[in-house]
């Protein structure tokens, strides 16, 4: 990964706010933060409309983070992810977030990020086991009656009348 577009950078997500800088966890739930010193940002030129702009200016971001060898992710943790998030991987284990949604860098940097936190809560969210349930007796019950009126009724048409 010794291509000049990887840099590594300090994130600002809008003016207004502070500077976040590598050094600062970046949190993706209660029991997990990721330092952006294990993210990489990749700069492009955007394609579709925009004229000049698009042709001239790097404001497509995209971030790499690898899942398999983040030191930041204890085992039970990247396995989880590794397991939920396999179709969004590459074979080496790292997640690809791209954004071109916006002509400003800093916006497309913030969505990448905000993307990324979205993407691993949701991968680390532990869902309720499905518990199989059975239709009441009374509903086994409606529905035969049903099929049963349906079936008289699908009889009543074949019947033949002689004159």
């Amino acid at each position: 990964m010794s291509d000049n577009r990887n840099i590594r950078v300090a994130i600002i997500l809008n003016a207004a706010a502070p500077a976040i800088m590598e050094t600062d966890p970046l949190p993706i739930n209660d029991a997990l933060s990721l330092p952006l010193a294990e993210m990489v940002f990749r700069f492009t030129t955007g394609g579709g409309p925009g004229g000049q702009h698009v042709n001239k200016t790097a404001t497509r971001v995209t971030l790499l983070f690898d899942v398999a060898r983040s030191p930041s992710l204890d085992e039970p943790t990247r396995a989880r992810l590794l397991d939920q998030l396999a179709t969004r991987l590459d074979r080496r284990g790292v997640l690809h977030i791209d954004v071109h949604d916006s002509r400003s860098q800093w916006q497309n940097r913030s969505l990448a990020i905000s993307r990324l936190q979205a993407l691993l809560a949701g991968a680390l969210e532990e869902r309720a086991e499905r518990r199989p349930t059975r239709p009441s007796r009374r509903a086994h019950q409606k529905r035969l009656d049903a099929k049963q009126r349906h079936s008289a009724v699908k009889r009543q048409r074949q019947q033949r009348w002689e004159d």
